[in-house]
């Protein structure tokens, strides 16, 4: 998801400058990421982790549901903005890059929130809605395969409670040359239609 928002450089300074809150944590673990193979295009941006928490507060939410883990960026993000009590289940198809976030996780204190499973995403959404049954997140976030996104979305909408949030990236089927009727990348399509 890095770097998909439609920005300048001038505009992306200035938003940094004066709003984002940045620790050692947080830019360790970016920096760390953007060392991996396709690390800087695959985490999402620092404002956008800002972003996300900032959801999770005034949702007020207390579970979370994460498809697309990564290196646990947004992970860490969320975990930090629940209550003590909250709790985040991330799922990735792979646990190597999972691993890169649990160090971090576990130095941030956030490690009892977050419970990391790895495989196919829609087998573990259908797990979850069997163990924890229909509206049990109050927050879904989508960053996954985006070939997936339209089932995933699908399977989320059973997942999330009446009420609740689902979080997907912007990126070029949300933006304003897609709208325009500019070329998609392959596999990226808009989940419903647009009203006209």
């Amino acid at each position: 998801m890095a770097h998909q928002i439609g920005s300048t450089d001038i505009l992306l300074a200035y938003v940094r400058d004066v709003s984002l809150r940045d620790d050692e944590v947080l830019s360790g673990l970016r920096e760390e990421t953007a060392q991996l193979p396709g690390g800087s295009t695959m985490q999402v941006m620092a404002e956008e982790g800002q972003l996300l928490a900032l959801l999770v507060r005034l949702t007020g939410a207390r579970s979370v549901l994460e498809i697309g883990t990564f290196t646990g960026y947004s992970t860490l993000c969320m975990a930090r903005a629940l209550p003590a009590d909250g709790r985040i289940v991330t799922c990735d198809i792979a646990d190597r890059w999972p691993e890169i976030g649990a160090a971090y996780w576990k130095r941030d204190g956030v490690e009892d929130r977050i419970e990391s499973r790895t495989g196919d995403a829609m087998d573990i959404l259908g797990e979850l809605l069997t163990e924890r049954g229909s509206g049990a997140f109050d927050l879904v976030f989508i960053d996954a395969d985006k070939i997936n996104y339209r089932a995933y979305y699908e399977k989320s909408l059973t997942l999330t409670r009446s009420g609740g949030l689902l979080v997907g990236p912007g990126g070029p089927a949300g933006s304003e040359a897609a709208r325009a009727g500019a070329p998609r990348p392959v596999g990226v399509r808009p989940v419903r239609p647009r009203s006209p």
